[in-house]
């Protein structure tokens, strides 16, 4: 009953629409209610529009995810499954971040320290996952990331780096 295309579309922008969606609800109960249910719609404007501000970065960042192989991300644990080569990453061991747009099609390069650099194409499947890993590094600057991404670079760019003497830090929990 729907077009493929807009099924695609939807699904697409399912997180933006409904940060949308809970920030318009907000308002109308905070414009048209009264008592508790006008404090509650007010209290969700503010949470759907931050909410849609993410979304809107995940966006961004999200492929097609027809690329050659697979990304999971499990446990603190980056793992590329590809057809020529794969690897794992500890996100904690994690030394060093580059966007390398000379590769076709452009790949995320992940090096840690004594081991190989696992390099993940951007279009790889379930590469979408890899935003939460890379915007929880700290302080990456994820506006930057973005723009690299999009951008026509035409060079290996540096999109994080541990900080020299700062150690990783092994946790259990």
């Amino acid at each position: 009953m729907i077009r493929p295309e807009l099924q695609i579309w939807f699904r697409r922008h399912a997180e933006l629409l409904s940060a949308g969606g809970l920030a318009v609800l907000g308002l109308w109960w905070g414009l048209r209610s009264f008592g508790i249910l006008q404090m509650i719609g007010w209290a969700m404007v503010p949470i759907g529009l931050g909410w849609a501000v993410i979304a809107w970065r995940r966006l961004r960042f999200r492929s097609a995810g027809r690329g050659p192989g697979v990304v999971v991300v499990d446990e603190g644990e980056v793992s590329y499954f590809g057809p020529l080569e794969g690897g794992r990453v500890q996100t904690v061991e994690l030394a060093r971040l580059v966007l390398d747009p000379t590769a076709r099609p452009a790949h995320w390069v992940l090096e840690q320290d004594g081991h190989r650099p696992l390099h993940i194409p951007v279009n790889a499947e379930g590469a979408d996952a890899l935003f939460d890993v890379f915007a929880n590094l700290p302080g990456m600057r994820t506006e930057r990331m973005l723009d690299e991404l999009n951008g026509q670079g035409r060079f290996p760019v540096v999109i994080w780096q541990r900080q020299a003497g700062a150690a990783p830090r092994h946790r259990l929990h």
